[in-house]
């Protein structure tokens, strides 16, 4: 197929390469203009840009793809069909009509279930077992169109954002490659969403990131796990610090009578347990404020080598 290619961050890249790997004619890749990053306030190009310039694909960065401009740019294109994979933009209805196969979304969810900008953390976050991903017709709603493919990924109970995010890129290309196949064959059937059984995920906020220790061991653990390894999951220390929680794990053991939320119970060979509310968790490996993450043992070792307290987390 003649396609166009709209993607930005990592999770798109396996999708580009399937694509060009199938022999698809990728007339044009669209991403998010580049945009300064780290202390220096450095341009930094999108992995999806990255990944075009390596495999000779033409590039776009329309600052509003919705611009007359762009716009009349893809309908001299002509494409069979638009594949879009996290691009950031919404796409409008004068760029939706363009291609006779029409606009593609990888959506990674079971849809309807988790539309919006982060579905893979707040799967993470409500302890699902199961995720997957979605290929679907776009429409002007957010996530509404109608569905073509499903795959469907396990999500064990030690995974973390990160690993189901790299899991479903994978899966994803496949069954965006698988897709095109059906649609040009012929062989696909548009069904329509059961919108009474939506659910949404929406972006990420800044007061998500604290922990709160009376919630229980279960939703502490998996807030730890759906915001690793971005945003990360914290909270402060006695001493006032700020301490990123990378990996923790449940252990059943019953907190001891008169325990306070966030108190360090003892150490533990891999690290040392807090009461979590009902349960203790482990702490397994942590995030100094200032500092790069160590294990749970050394950042202990650390605190004994000074005057400070690691009694209680606020």
């Amino acid at each position: 197929m003649r396609l166009v290619f709209m993607g930005t961050p990592d999770f798109a890249v396996p999708t580009l390469k399937t694509l060009r790997g199938e022999k698809h004619d990728i007339l044009l890749a669209v991403t998010q203009p580049d945009r300064p990053k780290g202390r220096g306030g450095k341009l930094a190009v999108s992995p999806v840009k990255e990944t075009a310039l390596k495999l000779g694909v033409a590039i776009a960065q329309p600052v509003k793809v919705r611009e007359d401009i762009f716009v009349e740019h893809l309908q001299r294109l002509a494409p069979d069909v638009i594949v879009v994979v996290a691009f950031g933009q919404i796409l409008p209805q004068a760029i939706l009509d363009i291609p006779r196969y029409g606009c593609i979304n990888l959506h990674a969810s079971l849809l309807p279930k988790y539309r919006g900008a982060a579905p893979i953390h707040w799967a993470v976050l409500n302890g699902e077992t199961e995720t997957g991903n979605t290929t679907m017709l776009m429409d002007k709603g957010m996530d509404t169109g109608d569905i073509l493919l499903v795959n469907r990924v396990p999500i064990g109970r030690l995974d973390t954002t990160g690993q189901v995010h790299d899991r479903l890129a994978c899966t994803g290309a496949l069954l965006m490659a698988e897709t095109l196949a059906g649609l040009a064959a012929g062989t696909l059937t548009p069904v329509r969403q059961n919108h009474a059984l939506a659910s949404h995920a929406p972006k990420l906020t800044a007061d998500m990131e604290r922990i709160d220790w009376q919630t229980g061991s279960v939703a502490v653990c998996n807030k730890i796990r759906g915001l690793y390894p971005w945003p990360v999951a914290y909270n402060l220390t006695d001493a006032g610090e700020r301490l990123k929680i990378h990996e923790a794990r449940i252990t059943g053991l019953p907190c001891p009578a008169g325990a306070l939320p966030g108190q360090l119970i003892r150490t533990t060979a891999d690290g040392f347990l807090l009461a979590a509310g009902d349960a203790l968790l482990e702490i397994l490996k942590v995030q100094p404020e200032g500092k790069k993450a160590m294990t749970a043992v050394d950042f202990l070792c650390g605190r004994e080598n000074s005057k400070k307290d690691l009694m209680i987390f606020g």
